[in-house]
């Protein structure tokens, strides 16, 4: 593997997203986080999965997103067409459809037994006689806004959403389109819950300066030289209203891999085509507002979604996509290293994670001090307050919510 010359990213560069304190109380205060429930979880484009998870009829997969306190249901109709809806049934209300996916051709509530199609239209009412003025055109269920972008799945909680999911994603829509990830109905997945607010455990995965410390001994050596000791990115970007970002991370030209890792690494990339001509000696982080990442490299798309259950507590989806199922099992073997190797790297933040909430929720401090590469931690935490100062003018003012 090659690479340019780094070349670090300078103060003056980055300086425009703020250089002064951050305040501590938005990333444990209870109040600012149901604020963020209404203004943010409520409002904007979330990633939920993929198209290939639903791509025959019939076929369907429940999304739980605590912060909003919703439950989506997305499934393929029999007309082919791909919708969401609010995983509640109509009558009194009792949540739907259980687990987290399947096929089916209808859904009955296990309540009182209605029933509705893969098109949320109501179908059939038990006794229905005996109600006074239940129309079944009206009764369906709630929809949900959804959209596609690369085959990702977003959905929008807001019952009129402001913008369309690729206003709303920008130039960052073709950016994602770029990956060229192709048929990816193969991914492997993991998921990990922190004592953390949701905004500590994003802003972890938006920084490298801590990986000289918690990741010497796993991917540092990946990214550290001595032109680069603190293995930092050569680039960020920044666009739609200051919402989205990225950073380019640098790799070690001179770096070399264990046996076993260079062995995973050259049965994975004669297995499948690269996700991007142009990710050949780096990673592009793309950090999708509010809580989703999508790294490119060599070979593999990556996601990790950051799901706030509470104030205090978050849940990490992680996936890593492959190009096609396994052809044997040396590319079985392989893709198992590489996730494995992932989930490692989570297990050294992990602990951090939560000894880094614990600080801030203790109050020993009014403020955080971010330097040149945490830029996108600072980025973040003002797109974040400006959807609460502006939920809550319209509170202020009066305007619906």
């Amino acid at each position: 593997m090659s690479a340019a010359p780094y070349v670090p990213v300078t103060k003056d560069e980055v300086a425009f997203v703020g250089t002064g304190p951050v305040p501590t109380r938005p990333y444990y205060d209870p109040a600012y986080f149901e604020l963020e429930r209404e203004a943010i979880f409520k409002r904007v484009w979330l990633h939920v999965g993929r198209v290939d998870e639903v791509d025959q009829p019939g076929q369907y997969i429940v999304r739980p997103i605590e912060a909003a306190r919703a439950s989506v249901l997305i499934v393929r109709g029999a007309d082919g067409e791909l919708r969401a809806f609010h995983n509640v049934c109509a009558h009194r209300s009792a949540q739907l459809v259980p687990g987290d996916g399947g096929t089916a051709r209808n859904f009955q509530c296990r309540y009182h037994g209605w029933t509705y199609g893969s098109d949320g239209r109501l179908r059939g009412v038990p006794d229905e006689g005996s109600f006074f003025d239940v129309d079944k055109a009206e009764c369906g269920l709630a929809p949900i806004a959804l959209e596609t972008c690369a085959g990702f799945i977003f959905v929008n909680l807001d019952r009129t959403p402001r913008h369309s999911l690729r206003e709303f994603l920008g130039v960052w829509a073709d950016r994602i389109e770029a990956l060229d990830i192709g048929a990816s109905d193969v991914f492997s997945e993991y998921t990990y819950e922190v004592e953390a607010n949701w905004k500590v455990t994003f802003d972890n995965f938006q920084e490298i300066y801590h990986g000289r410390i918690v990741h010497a001994k796993s991917i540092g050596a990946q990214t550290f030289a001595p032109e680069n000791p603190f293995g930092y990115p050569t680039k960020y970007s920044f666009a739609e209203d200051g919402l989205h970002r990225s950073k380019t991370l640098w790799f070690n030209p001179n770096y070399q891999p264990g046996p076993i890792e260079a062995l995973a690494s050259r049965i994975v990339a004669t297995s499948s085509p690269p996700v991007s001509d142009t990710m050949a000696s780096s990673t592009e982080h793309f950090y999708l507002f509010p809580n989703v990442t999508f790294l490119a490299a060599q070979n593999r798309c990556f996601t990790q979604t950051v799901w706030p259950i509470d104030a205090h507590h978050t849940r990490s989806v992680i996936r890593v996509y492959w190009e096609g199922p396994d052809p044997s099992a040396s590319v079985r073997f392989a893709r198992e290293f590489r996730t494995a190797a992932t989930l490692d790297v989570h297990c050294e933040d992990r602990d951090i994670i939560e000894a880094s909430h614990q600080g801030l929720r203790s109050g020993a401090f009014e403020s955080l001090h971010f330097q040149i590469h945490e830029v996108d931690c600072r980025h973040a935490y003002h797109a974040v307050d400006r959807h609460v100062e502006e939920y809550r003018s319209e509170l202020a003012g009066g305007r619906p919510a």
